[in-house]
């Protein structure tokens, strides 16, 4: 850009379609500057239409940028090079001449109602190749095969039925062990990986072997202030179990809790669906033993 005689020659060209970019090519454009904006990606916007809020005014990321866009789209100085890069930059400050590589869209931007029709009827698929993974072979028993069976015959063709399924296996084996997922995932037609994504994400769900009873000792503060960590301490003593841990027979498992509701009656321990209160650590030899 540069001036003769008062007058402004040239144009400005600005790299970058985000927020900086848009707000620094309304400035010039309202100073009677012809724009060139320059952006790589095929619309403005940038990244911060990902963003929640924005700081430091904790403002809505979209509601700081579409009217930019909007303004950017329509100003008349504004010259939108979308889709492009930029080449070679040669001369001076003032006076620069600048190359533009504006890549081929298919399409006729003046007519592109952002439809995303072109992208699902185009003719060019990249296919990625991966390399085959070996499926290891399903090593299951009798009975467990004649279990999972049954599932598959009570879900097979219902769709949205990934988290019964998942359900199912568990009440079987007590936890979800990989064979049965992959066998399940295979004869009910379920992507593997949605079988695990469910499988991990829920807390109800384990892919680790679980006690046939579960353990539970409430460390919310009521329970840790009357003695829940002694609990704690010596239901590991008793079972020899971490927390999170199977005691050797596969007979209890050792879980905390961070509350149970039961607060006037801490400190609070639980063996699958029962609840104990008042608990103290003599008590818990016997409590145990009452289960095996």
């Amino acid at each position: 850009m540069a001036e003769e005689n008062g007058r402004k020659v040239g144009a400005v060209l600005v790299v970058g379609g985000g927020v900086g970019g848009m707000q620094a090519s309304l400035d010039l454009a309202e100073s009677g500057y012809k724009v060139y904006l320059v952006e790589s990606d095929p619309a403005i916007g940038g990244v911060m239409a990902q963003l929640d809020k924005t700081f430091p005014t904790n403002d809505c990321a979209m509601c700081t940028l579409a009217p930019r866009m909007v303004d950017c789209g329509g100003h008349l100085n504004i010259e939108k090079l979308t889709y492009s890069e930029i080449e070679s930059v040669d001369g001076t400050a003032g006076r620069f001449t600048v190359r533009v590589r504006k890549k081929a869209r298919f399409v006729d931007p003046n007519k592109c109602t952002g439809c995303a029709e072109c992208v699902q009827h185009c003719l060019v698929r990249n296919r990625a190749y991966l390399e085959r993974v070996e499926t290891p072979e399903l090593a299951l028993l009798a009975d467990e095969l004649d279990g999972l069976r049954r599932i598959v015959e009570k879900y097979k063709g219902r769709k949205g039925a990934v988290v019964p399924v998942l359900q199912a296996a568990q009440e079987l084996y007590n936890y979800l062990p990989e064979t049965a997922v992959r066998y399940l995932s295979k004869e009910l037609d379920i992507p593997l990986s949605l079988t695990y994504r469910l499988a991990t994400f829920y807390n109800a769900f384990s892919l680790t072997p679980k006690g046939k009873h579960l353990l539970r000792v409430c460390m919310g503060t009521a329970c840790y202030v009357k003695g829940g960590k002694r609990i704690l301490r010596a239901s590991q003593k008793h079972l020899n179990v971490d927390i999170g841990g199977v005691t050797a027979d596969k007979e209890f498992g050792l879980e905390t809790v961070n509350c149970l509701g039961c607060c006037g009656q801490s400190p609070v321990v639980t063996v699958d669906d029962d609840v104990f209160g008042y608990v103290r650590e003599s008590r818990l030899p016997e409590l145990i033993r009452s289960y095996r």
